[in-house]
């Protein structure tokens, strides 16, 4: 999850409240990570948490669950790489792969992108890529963090 709009840390509790809500069980959570946007400079930071779950809900309802979330709390898209209230991304679904037009598992850009791969290696390292077959550490090796920071 990432937020880089208004009150950043209320709204990462608040996706996580409502994800529960929706039959989300939250089994851990890394830390928050302060990151530097990409794309779109020209706007605040993000704080960004990785969530460990299960749920009942296939991979398509719980990216609707998610997308309904994120209306709740008023997302909006205005442009590519926008500031946003909250953003839940799908990373896994235990070792699903999929390509639809709705969805992509594992996330297509979690191998290059830092500020995923540093909180998910916090509660998963040795998880592994089910289509690379690499672990979250040997990803994470590969990446520059040096724009990623612990929050709290």
């Amino acid at each position: 999850m990432g937020s880089n709009w208004g009150r950043r840390e209320w709204f990462l509790g608040k996706a996580r409240m409502l994800l529960e809500a929706q039959g989300v069980k939250i089994l851990n959570s890394s830390s928050i990570y302060r990151t530097f946007p990409e794309g779109f400079r020209f706007q605040p930071s993000f704080l960004n948490q990785v969530l460990a779950a299960e749920t009942a809900l296939s991979p398509l309802e719980l990216l609707e669950a998610s997308k309904r979330i994120e209306r709740r709390l008023n997302r909006i898209r205005l442009f590519a790489n926008a500031p946003r209230t909250i953003d839940i991304d799908l990373l896994f679904y235990d070792n699903v792969v999929m390509d639809t037009a709705s969805l992509t598992l594992p996330h297509q850009r979690l191998p290059q992108r830092a500020f995923v791969l540093l909180p998910l290696s916090e509660i998963a390292p040795r998880m592994r890529h089910p289509v690379l077959g690499l672990s979250v550490s040997q990803m994470l090796s590969e990446v520059d963090t040096s724009g990623v920071r612990r929050w709290r």
